[in-house]
């Protein structure tokens, strides 16, 4: 295994990797304006929802690695303290990669790259018509995290007014995550979409405190069936189950069918229900695999 220190690598080498592994990232698109009126529309990864109360996003126009120069976002930042952070989705990924070219100061990327601006309520930079949610923001400091190429510089927007298309609505009036089709940032040229096919849940903890892997027996944290993640979701449990429950559980059709075809072979009975058991899970019956694990 490779071990690598950052300050061998130059700053192009280790941007490759970092963004390679730190991912995916979501994108901000971001639309600026100058003192003079003139409007910029440019992407960044380096991007993320910090706080909500306040409600605070962050993103960085990192200096240029090739030259060091700074990106115009950050030049209008400094000069009017606001922006709209416009949500990225499949059917824009193209025209905002186009946004990202580097015109010329004056350049309107709106234009250049074909998306529709729509006028904000509360700041002066336009939204973009095409992204399903669009922040406006006032800018509350940018910090400067260097000097040399490569260097971010910490934008902390607040969140002023949210805009949400009505077609990523769910019933409840909430975000349905299955509508919004998002796309992320990976390394190089590489991006990912966030599509109904490859969501999953993952049962938070949250106020319910699990019970740990470690509470688990032996035989089944030291599984060849079970993965790490499904000793991730027995552990999540916050009780195990007793000894009726169990018994109650192992009389049903699906478990007898298992017990009944391995009686006198131990080896072979434990394999199946484990394996039993990882189909349980894999189905979201997370207290049901354990109980089957625990049969003796």
């Amino acid at each position: 295994m490779p071990t690598i220190n950052p300050t061998d690598l130059s700053a192009m080498q280790l941007q490759s990797y970092l963004n390679a592994v730190i991912a995916p990232r979501p994108i901000c698109l971001a639309s600026t304006i100058d003192k003079a009126g003139n409007i910029n529309l440019s992407p960044f990864s380096y991007f993320n929802i910090f706080s909500i109360n306040p409600a605070m996003c962050v993103f960085s126009p990192s200096r240029r690695v090739r030259d060091n120069t700074t990106k115009h976002t950050l030049e209008n930042i400094h000069e009017v303290p606001e922006c709209v952070i416009n949500i990225v989705n499949y059917d824009m990924v193209q025209q905002t990669s186009l946004s990202s070219v580097e015109y010329s100061q004056g350049v309107n990327e709106f234009v250049k790259s074909g998306l529709t601006p729509l006028a904000s309520e509360l700041v002066k930079p336009p939204r973009v018509a095409e992204s399903y949610v669009q922040l406006e923001c006032e800018v509350k400091n940018v910090i400067a995290l260097g000097e040399g190429a490569g260097a971010g510089n910490l934008v902390l927007a607040e969140i002023k007014l949210m805009h949400i298309n009505d077609a990523v609505l769910a019933e409840n009036g909430g975000i349905d995550q299955t509508k919004m089709d998002l796309v992320a940032r990976l390394g190089g040229d590489w991006y990912c979409r966030v599509t109904a096919d490859n969501l999953f849940r993952v049962a938070k903890p949250n106020v319910k405190i699990g019970i740990g892997v470690d509470a688990l027996p032996f035989a089944i944290r030291n599984s060849r069936v079970l993965t790490g993640n499904n000793l991730g979701q027995l552990g999540n449990l916050e009780t195990i189950p007793g000894d009726e429950a169990i018994e109650a559980f192992a009389l049903t059709s699906e478990i007898k069918e298992v017990l009944d075809a391995t009686i006198g072979d131990n080896q072979t009975r434990e394999l199946q229900l484990h394996l039993k058991a990882k189909q349980l899970l894999d189905e979201g019956r997370v207290e049901d695999a354990l109980m089957v694990l625990l049969i003796e």
